[in-house]
């Protein structure tokens, strides 16, 4: 049942203009009218199944455990932008059921000798390499009609995503398995795509809003006066990340080569089982045992799999530096990031990739021994 808010934003100005002109009245071609008419479907349920946090929490009847666990989300709602800066609006304060463990499935698709995906350009979201789909049945049917024309296809659920500010994005029942650290990261991710966003540059975004999210994480553990995260699991990601980053450059380095498609499988199929052998080195040789990963490098491997790796964190040292240089400023922070967003698509990555190389030269000049003088 949907409660008042003042009727949730009048359902988001509804639905923000009607999602504006109807996606463009769908667009052209029957195909196409299907999947937008999915998406406002969709986005329109997601809208009327909220309720405010606060009622949820106030109401006896309703599971304890769920209660609670919103109870602390709504702390690191308020930190987020009382001390981080981030919007301060009705987004992560309300409440969403949405009956299923992920809010879309999306569904990503390179040619078999590859690694460039098929791109899909939204009027809000710009363009991205990827069709979501409120549907798994739809996904699963378009992976289908991909593979029967020979494309290297996976899908992809989501727990959580950002309408950047649209509209008031509620915290999901598909993201309520989360722990509270790890449900407020979330929110400070999500927050921060609304803060700042760059149509059409999804590693720009991306690397952006993992940075808040990660230093916003830090001063959080500080604010409750918890000690710093340890880092393993980070440490741990971030090499697995290096694994699968080296296997498409070396897959790169592949298609590029004038083979016969039945050789060039083979060597495909080749780099997948040298990826698989090199993950259960690292992981028996240093994360002693960890299998965090193993249902992952065991399943179906192709080009597609690979394609969301490095979208998350590529320029995050360059933004680490970013924030250095404006002495942890939030505000002065924000304003910086909009400057590289505005600039050329090439002058961004020039200048991102100054950053990034100034940064990680400082962190290894601080992690250096000290000389010493007899």
């Amino acid at each position: 049942m949907m409660r008042p808010c003042r009727s949730l934003g009048l359902l988001d100005r509804v639905f923000r203009v009607l999602f504006p002109g109807a996606l463009l009245l769908l667009l052209n071609g029957c195909s196409t009218v299907s999947y937008y008419s999915q998406l406002a479907s969709g986005q329109l349920q997601l809208l009327r199944a909220r309720e405010p946090v606060s009622e949820v929490i106030a109401d006896d009847h309703r599971d304890e455990k769920l209660r609670a666990h919103l109870a602390q989300s709504q702390k690191a709602r308020t930190f987020a932008s009382q001390q981080l800066h981030l919007p301060d609006n009705q987004s992560y304060r309300l409440y969403a059921d949405i009956g299923r463990p992920y809010v879309v499935w999306n569904v990503f698709v390179t040619p078999e000798f590859s690694l460039k995906p098929q791109n899909h350009c939204f009027p809000i979201a710009g363009c991205v390499a990827y069709r979501g789909y409120y549907s798994q049945s739809a996904a699963r049917g378009e992976a289908a009609l991909q593979r029967l024309q020979g494309m290297d296809v996976t899908i992809g659920g989501v727990e959580a995503y950002s309408t950047l500010g649209w509209f008031n994005d509620p915290i999901m029942s598909s993201m309520m398995n989360w722990g509270d650290e790890r449900l407020a990261t979330l929110i400070f991710h999500e927050l921060a795509h609304q803060r700042v966003y760059v149509k059409d540059d999804t590693e720009f975004n991306e690397s952006f809003a993992t940075f808040v999210e990660q230093e916003g994480t830090r001063q959080w553990r500080a604010h409750r006066g918890l000690p710093p995260d340890n880092g393993d699991q980070l440490k741990r990601r971030d090499q697995f990340t290096r694994l699968i980053l080296d296997t498409r450059t070396r897959l790169e380095q592949l298609y590029a080569l004038p083979l016969p498609p039945e050789q060039m499988r083979q060597r495909k199929a080749a780099q997948f089982e040298r990826l698989r052998g090199e993950y259960r080195q690292l992981r028996d040789s240093q994360w002693a045992g960890d299998k965090r990963y193993d249902a992952w490098i065991n399943a179906p491997m192709n080009n597609a799999r690979l394609l969301p790796f490095g979208l998350y964190d590529q320029w995050v040292p360059a933004f680490a530096g970013l924030f250095r240089q404006v002495g942890g400023d939030w505000v002065a922070f924000y304003a910086e990031a909009q400057k590289l967003g505005a600039m050329p698509i090439d002058e961004r990555k020039v200048a991102l990739k100054t950053l990034a190389g100034a940064e990680i030269a400082g962190s290894r000049a601080s992690l250096a021994p000290a000389e010493t003088t007899p």
